[in-house]
């Protein structure tokens, strides 16, 4: 279970405006994360806090198939990103690094900057704190769900392959 503060984006948000191009040869996610979303919201990486929660409209993610976009979301403090669709190896690549995503169109539609947000990844359930609405996206499966825990594909399989 995650709580946090919510900063709300639109559709179509692509991959460069996520971490633009200039800035991925960075030498670590936390330089990373100090250029997440400058294109689009300049001010992002200077006023989000640890936990907070991104929510964006239809096909987040969409564009270059690279990891550094979940990675820099990550790195700012961002515990999960709900939307309304992900674009296919944005939602992978986020899945990988054991980054939580979360498809709800209805709450991405709903819930607005500003709001508190709860998210429960066992069950799916979100609620807007402020509003008091809840909305039910698809839980994660078991293997996902240990995938997200172990804090990515490569830690998820190292601790398979030594159990």
């Amino acid at each position: 279970m995650v709580t946090g503060k919510v900063y709300k984006y639109g559709d179509n948000v692509d991959t460069d405006v996520i971490i633009p191009a200039r800035y991925l040869n960075a030498p670590s996610p936390e330089e990373l994360a100090k250029h997440c979303m400058e294109d689009i919201d300049p001010a992002f990486a200077g006023k989000v806090q640890p936990g907070d929660i991104m929510v964006g409209g239809a096909n987040f993610g969409c564009g270059s198939s690279r990891e550094h976009a979940p990675i820099a979301i990550r790195a700012c403090g961002v515990r999960c990103v709900i939307a309304a669709s992900f674009a296919r190896i944005f939602y992978r690549n986020a899945i990988n690094i054991g980054f939580p995503i979360l498809e709800c169109p209805e709450a991405a539609a709903a819930i607005q900057s500003g709001d508190q947000v709860s998210v429960d990844f066992d069950t799916g359930v979100i609620v807007d704190e402020t509003t008091g609405a809840r909305f039910q996206a698809t839980a994660f499966p078991p293997f996902i769900q240990g995938i997200i825990r172990e804090g990515g594909l490569l830690p998820y399989l190292k601790n398979k392959l030594n159990a």
